[in-house]
Order: C-alpha cells, then sequence, then structure tokens
C-alpha cells in the first residue's frame, strides 16, 4: 500500500526544504514529506553551490519567526545600504536602511551552508524525507495524487507541492510548459574581496554592457553578479585573476573600493520564463518551477519564499479540503498578482537600462536624480526590495 502523506513537497532545495519546514510549523497535526534526489554530501549538493542569495527584510524575518535564519550566522550578512547608478550618467539614487526604521534591507546569505543548515533542520523535524530519490510519475486520483519514486516506493498526497527547480521533471511529468524568453546576456558569479571591507552596502550598477551588482558578504567579500553578452562570457571566464579585477575595476569604478582577490568563477544563462499554470490537480508549483527571472534585483528567492509563505498560511487557514480545487485556486489567485508584478518590473528594469537610447538616458538619470531628492519617490524602490509586497503592490 502506498504511504500516505497530506503534503508531499517535491524537491529540497532552499525553497522545497524551506516550504515542508513552514508547513509542519505552521500545521503540525499533517503529515509532511519531502521527496530529494540528492543528499547533502559533505559540502556538496547541486543546488547548494556557491552563490549567494539576496534576503529581503521581509523574508528574514519570515525565517527568524519559523527558526530557520539567524542574522549572526557566519554565513550572513546584512544589507544596511544600496546605491543604483547608471555609469556613464548623472543620476543615482541612494536607499537607507534607517530611513524606513529598519533594522536591515535584508540579508546576503552563502547558499551553501544556509542549504545545509536547512536540511539539518529538515533531519531534526517531524517530516519524512525520501533522499536520494525521485519521482518518476504521478497519477491522478479523485482524493489524492499517487507517486510512484525511482526506488519504487509509493506515496499518496491530498497535496502535491512542485519545488525541484527550473528543469523541475515532475512539472514534466504532469505536462504543465515552462514558457521562457532567453536573454542576450548571461551572468558571471564570483566573490569579490574589497580592501577596507564593505561596510554593509550594496550596489545596483547599470552599464552599457549589462548590469552589475555587488552584494556585501562576510569576511571583507562581495558577492558578484556581472551581466554581460554572451559572446564576452568567455573571454572573461579565460581571464587570470588579476586580469579579471582590472577588467571588473574599469567596467564597475572605484565606488565600492578597490578589488583585491576573485574566488571561483562561475557563469549562468539568464531567462524569463513562467509556469503555464500554477495549480494542476492536487498540486501547486513553487519557486524556480513556477517562476525565472533576471537575478539583478535579487528578488527570485524572496519570491519562492512569499509563494511558501502564502500556502504554509493557507492551509492553517483555509476553508476548503486540502488540496481542493477550490483550494488550489485560492493559492493562484493569492500568488498571481505579486509573481507578475515581480516578474514584470524586473524585466523592464533591465530593459530599460539596457537601451542606449540618450532620451532613456536622461531619462533614467532624472528618475535616480528625483528619488536621491525627494524620499517619498524612493519608497516603493525600497519596500520592493525590503519584500513588503501584498498581492503584488508595495504594503
Amino acid at each position: 500500500m502506498p504511504e500516505q502523506f497530506d503534503v508531499v513537497v517535491i524537491g529540497g532545495g532552499l525553497v522545497g526544504a524551506s516550504c515542508a519546514l513552514s508547513i509542519a510549523n505552521t500545521a503540525p497535526h499533517l503529515s509532511v514529506a519531502v521527496v530529494e534526489a540528492h543528499q547533502v554530501t559533505g559540502d556538496y549538493h547541486p543546488s547548494f553551490d556557491d552563490r549567494s542569495i539576496a534576503l529581503a527584510q521581509q523574508s528574514v524575518e519570515y525565517l527568524q519567526s519559523l527558526k530557520l535564519f539567524e542574522h549572526h550566522a557566519p554565513y550572513a550578512a546584512a544589507i544596511n545600504n544600496v546605491t543604483v547608478s547608471d555609469r556613464g550618467h548623472f543620476g543615482k539614487a541612494h536607499i537607507n536602511c534607517a530611513e524606513f526604521n529598519k533594522p536591515s534591507l535584508g540579508y546576503v546569505v552563502e547558499v551553501n551552508p544556509f542549504g545545509r543548515a536547512l536540511h539539518q533542520h529538515l533531519a531534526h523535524a517531524n517530516i519524512s524525507v525520501f533522499c536520494p530519490d525521485s519521482v518518476t510519475s504521478i497519477t491522478s486520483q479523485l482524493h489524492c495524487n499517487l507517486l510512484t519514486l525511482q526506488s519504487t516506493q509509493q506515496l499518496s498526497a491530498k497535496l502535491v507541492v512542485i519545488a525541484d527547480g527550473a528543469q523541475s521533471p515532475s512539472r514534466n511529468l504532469l505536462g504543465l510548459r515552462f514558457n521562457t524568453q532567453g536573454y542576450s546576456q548571461g551572468a558571471i558569479i564570483a566573490n569579490i574581496e574589497v580592501a577596507g571591507g564593505h561596510n554593509n552596502h550594496a550596489y545596483e550598477r547599470f552599464t552599457q554592457n549589462g548590469p552589475m551588482a555587488l552584494l556585501p558578504m562576510s569576511n571583507s567579500r562581495y558577492s558578484l553578479v556581472w551581466c554581460m553578452q554572451q559572446a564576452d562570457i568567455a573571454q572573461h571566464m579565460a581571464l587570470s585573476d588579476s586580469d579579471f579585477l582590472t577588467a571588473l575595476q574599469t567596467a564597475f569604478g572605484y565606488r565600492a573600493g578597490r578589488f583585491i582577490k576573485v574566488g571561483m568563477r562561475g557563469n549562468y544563462p539568464l531567462v524569463y520564463g513562467q509556469v503555464e499554470s500554477l495549480t494542476a490537480h492536487r498540486t501547486v508549483v513553487i519557486g524556480n518551477a513556477a517562476h525565472a527571472i533576471h537575478p539583478i534585483a535579487g528578488q527570485g528567492f524572496n519570491l519562492g519564499l512569499r509563494d511558501v509563505q502564502v500556502l504554509s498560511n493557507l492551509i492553517a487557514s483555509s476553508k476548503h479540503e486540502l488540496g481542493s480545487y477550490a483550494f488550489t485556486r485560492d493559492y493562484a489567485q493569492q500568488r498571481k498578482g505579486d509573481i507578475n508584478t515581480v516578474m514584470t518590473l524586473t524585466d523592464a528594469l533591465v530593459r530599460l537600462f539596457s537601451n542606449s537610447s540618450r532620451v532613456l538616458a536622461l531619462g533614467r538619470s532624472i528618475g535616480l536624480f528625483s528619488m536621491d531628492l525627494f524620499p517619498s519617490l524612493k519608497a516603493p524602490l525600497a519596500k520592493q526590495l525590503m519584500g513588503q509586497v501584498k498581492q503584488g503592490k508595495c504594503l
């Protein structure tokens, strides 16, 4: 007989693990399982690489409420200030957490140790973990979905949560299309050490070759996201460390200080993508399996974590049967606005600042300059950075 669960989360990456832990915390009476294809072996897990992610302040507060994040963790660094600028043009905007009476605008978290910490929480929670294992088929039944695993184990679930990433094999099993549009740019990711420290200051800088972000990390390091045309990525990846630092310093300038050391470099294609439907029979799709956005604004994981938060709250408070059509419909309605807003704004931001038109460049400069002069104009941007959104609108 299949092993029966109320909720089965497919995928144990950052979003999947957070989701299972959130549901177990919010609705402890429910039986919850996670199916994850890869074990955390030493420091290795394919989802937990050397990248860093930005946690918006709202995400920090939510994870802290679940006891899943500690701001004193050695792999976390606060973002207290953000400067947004357009290279070669006069406009820039500064955002400070003190202006909005917040302890920070968010945190930068190293993915590898954070992911391993989440899996340690999974191991000590009242959650069944099937790992290493994967789902090979999903069969819809009236009151449940029947999942067959690679190990031949069968699970039944009143609600299935698909959280196995942008390539999502389980999403494909259900025939849910993921509509994507590639950018002409890719991104180089690396950790950069800066002389004199970073003072918890983040930078978003737009250049004629693509946007750049520097996010403060522990040990006087920045997490670099450097977007450029695909044709230029191979050339920059082939540079020696010293030549790479020289090229970075030339492109970014000295606003953040002098770059003195670079860690291992990686490169990633950039896509804009969205699943055709957030739901299927007794199923919801969350995180990167549901939406893929440009990394420059650091909103990807925060968007996925708001998926988790809405789903957990709905499980705890919905009057509808768990996993029913009315339940999944409510989830889709509650998430649609926020997802569409963040994806549209992020895509528009990238395309606006990638346009070389002088008229648009002047408009960008005036806009950034006005935001710096009038704090009320920067409030929507600051609230978006801090994750203070409801139904797709800033609070």
